[in-house]
C-alpha cells in the first residue's frame, strides 16, 4: 500500500512538472505556423506560456450546480402552472359552451309553441301560460346576448 501511495505521488509530481512547460511558435518556410515543446533549430523562436484554466476563473463564468438545479426547478415549477392555467380556461371555456348550448335549446323549445310543464314548490307539475313563456323567452335571450358571443 506504501508503494502505490509514492508511486502515485512521484507520477503527480511529474505530470504537475509537465504543465509549466513552455510552448514555442514560429513559421516555418512554407508560412506554416508550428507549435511545440523544443525551440526550432537555427532560428529564436518566441516562448509562450501555457495557461491553464484556473478552477476559480471557471466557476466564475459557470453556474453551480445548486444555481443550475434551482433554475431548472424554477422553470418546471412556471411549466407546470402555465399548464394549469390553460387547463382551467379550456375547462371555463367548455362549461360556458354547455351553458350557451342549453340556453340555446331552451330558447328554441320555449319559441316552439309546444306546451313545457313545470314543477311548483310543492313538487307539483304545472303547464307554463302565455305571459311566463314570454318572460323566459325575453330572459334567455338576454343570457344568449350577454354570455354566447
Amino acid at each position: 500500500m506504501k508503494r502505490f501511495v509514492f508511486t502515485l505521488a512521484v507520477t503527480a509530481l511529474f505530470a504537475a512538472a509537465g504543465v509549466n512547460a513552455q510552448v514555442y511558435q514560429w513559421k516555418d518556410e512554407n508560412g506554416k505556423t508550428i507549435y511545440s515543446d523544443k525551440p526550432p533549430i537555427g532560428a529564436p523562436g518566441q516562448p509562450q506560456k501555457i495557461h491553464a484554466p484556473s478552477p476559480a476563473a471557471s466557476s466564475a463564468t459557470q453556474k453551480t450546480l445548486a444555481d443550475r438545479d434551482l433554475e431548472f426547478r424554477k422553470r418546471q415549477k412556471e411549466s407546470q402552472e402555465s399548464a394549469e392555467k390553460a387547463q382551467k380556461e379550456q375547462s371555463a371555456s367548455a362549461e360556458k359552451q354547455q351553458y350557451c348550448d342549453n340556453t340555446r335549446r331552451r330558447l328554441q323549445a320555449l319559441e316552439s309553441g309546444e306546451r313545457i310543464s313545470m314543477h311548483d314548490d310543492k313538487g307539483e307539475r304545472y303547464y307554463m301560460d302565455d305571459a311566463q313563456r314570454e318572460k323566459e323567452i325575453t330572459k334567455a335571450r338576454q343570457d344568449i346576448g350577454s354570455n354566447c358571443r
